[in-house]
């Protein structure tokens, strides 16, 4: 009984391995991908939020993952490569990657947009060898209702995050965990 437990183990592990590893491939792009998708994934913003493009203006930076593919059978990992934009140009390239375990089953997608509003975090995060949401730094996920001008916050933390699914705007989610590793595009 103990060797089929095991060897059910091993194969739901093989398994979400493999999913993971498919979906790293998959995610891999070029920096001129990452661009576009950048590029995308900011007006999907201005679009999704009012006032988005007046609060992207007052950042000191922007973190723009386009596609992080989240892949998992029990145990599951998440994966993209983004782009961080200082003066809408981008100044370096990050891969984003965490790991979660519990009920869940498949694959998805999300884009995420962490946004900088102060030079010392923005400072800190690029210092940074591998920073940890939650660990190096807090990042908060806004909420405001339909209809609502995001200027009209008193945002107070320093790195704000949103989250993007294929229906629009994700309230409600953390990115606590991620961690964010510099790459070489």
């Amino acid at each position: 009984m103990k060797s089929v437990i095991g060897i059910a183990c091993m194969a739901v592990l093989l398994t979400v391995s493999g999913l993971f590893w498919t979906a790293t491939e998959a995610a891999a792009a070029s920096a001129e991908e990452i661009n576009i998708g950048a590029d995308a994934t900011l007006q999907r913003f201005k679009d999704a939020v009012m006032g988005g493009e007046q609060f992207l203006a007052r950042a000191k930076g922007v973190l723009v993952f386009p596609k992080v593919i989240k892949a998992g059978l029990i145990v599951g990992g998440e994966y993209g490569e983004g782009a961080l934009r200082i003066d809408n140009r981008t100044v370096a390239y990050y891969s984003t990657a965490a790991g979660s375990l519990g009920l869940q089953a498949g694959a998805q997608s999300k884009s995420i947009v962490l946004v900088f509003l102060t030079a010392s975090a923005l400072q800190d995060f690029r210092a940074s060898t591998g920073w940890k949401a939650g660990a190096d730094g807090s990042v908060a996920v806004v909420q405001w209702g339909v209809g609502e001008d995001i200027n009209s916050l008193d945002i107070k933390d320093p790195i704000v995050g949103f989250v993007f699914g294929n229906k629009g705007l994700m309230f409600n989610l953390t990115i606590e965990g991620a961690k964010f590793t510099r790459i070489t595009k």
